[in-house]
């Protein structure tokens, strides 16, 4: 196996995953995702394992998403586009495996929490974050989609700030991930160190596992130092992404003129209008769906995107090239029509 991803199981009964792709923060590839995958099955019905602990190697974050780089590769044979379309599968199963595991499942948000790493941790049942974390979903900026369950929970986020953060890319901290809902719990990343020693010395073989996990954590849990920066603006933020249309959300951002609705709207426009509306009628779809069904459109998505030009040259463009001059198919919002939205859609849909 790989030492991309390591594995341990302690006397405790504490089971750990480490992501360790220090270099590369952590981002997950597809060996690393079958692994985890396999672990998870195994740990389910282990009785050696009470709780099941996410953490990332190095000291810039937990995972930087998915390994991009690789994935740019799909286009090049019909080999690589099929390795790419298993990756997604195999990916998103893992996730939802996260959100039914039946054991508590620790997830330590330090540092770097992005695509890919919110889509690992999300469903975990104590997700803890730190004054270092820096969360986001930063899909709009290479041409993609806010995938891995996104359309899930971003909609558990207040009002329509799912849509803000999905559309926008924003990346947020601890505060904002609390209020969003991408976490539960926060410790200062001092005190995280000593919390995450005390899970794995402490015996969880026998006793009320929940219970006591609650106990230790309201040991080592704090507020913030600092109150969260969205909360303020939720009316702002509903009163202008409530909107079915992405031109909606356009003129109504205009209409306003502020400096910050000036700002936001720049941000948009600055986004592929391809990806943008995608985003907003997956979203607008995911409201009233079971998890199961929101990673089932994601993976219908991911495999078309996997054969979308803007795809590719957004990933050129940032990650490649990194000019940030992204060349994307279609230039303005009112270039792509419902109907290209609405094929997009369809499984196999041909490239519009």
């Amino acid at each position: 196996m790989s030492d991309e991803v390591l594995f341990s199981v302690n006397q405790n009964g504490v089971a750990v995953i480490v992501l360790n792709r220090p270099k590369a923060l952590n981002s997950l590839s597809h060996e690393m995702v079958r692994a985890i995958g396999g672990k998870l099955i195994e740990w389910k019905t282990d009785r050696n394992v009470s709780i099941v602990v996410i953490k990332g190697a190095g000291s810039k974050g937990l995972c930087a998403g998915g390994d991009i780089k690789t994935l740019y590769e799909a286009r090049s044979s019909e080999t690589a586009l099929r390795k790419a379309e298993d990756f997604f599968e195999e990916e998103y199963e893992v996730d939802m495996a996260i959100y039914q595991f039946p054991k508590p499942i620790i997830a330590y948000l330090d540092g770097i929490v992005m695509g890919g790493g919110v889509g690992l941790t999300y469903g975990a049942s104590h997700r803890i974050v730190t004054e270092r974390t820096k969360w986001s979903m930063p899909e709009m900026n290479i041409g993609f989609f806010p995938d891995v369950g996104g359309a899930y929970f971003l909609n558990k986020a207040p009002g329509h700030l799912g849509h803000y953060l999905a559309l926008t890319a924003s990346v947020i901290q601890a505060p904002d991930v609390l209020y969003m809902n991408g976490a539960d719990i926060y410790m200062e990343s001092n005190t995280m160190q000593h919390f995450m020693e005390k899970v794995e010395n402490t015996d969880w073989t026998k006793g009320k596992v929940d219970e006591k996990l609650d106990q230790l954590i309201d040991g080592y849990r704090t507020q913030p130092s600092q109150e969260s920066k969205l909360a303020p603006f939720q009316k702002e933020i509903d009163q202008h992404f409530a909107f079915e249309t992405v031109e909606e959300i356009l003129q109504s951002l205009d209409s306003e003129g502020s400096d910050s609705c000036v700002n936001i709207k720049e941000l948009l426009l600055s986004k592929s209008p391809f990806s943008l509306k995608i985003t907003l009628k997956q979203l607008n779809d995911g409201k009233n769906k079971t998890m199961q069904e929101c990673f089932a459109t994601d993976l219908l998505l991911a495999k078309n995107f996997l054969k979308h030009g803007d795809f590719y040259e957004g990933v050129r463009s940032i990650l490649i090239d990194r000019d940030q001059s992204p060349n994307y198919e279609y230039k303005h919002v009112s270039d792509v029509t419902d109907d290209i939205v609405n094929k997009f859609f369809k499984p196999r849909s041909p490239v519009s």
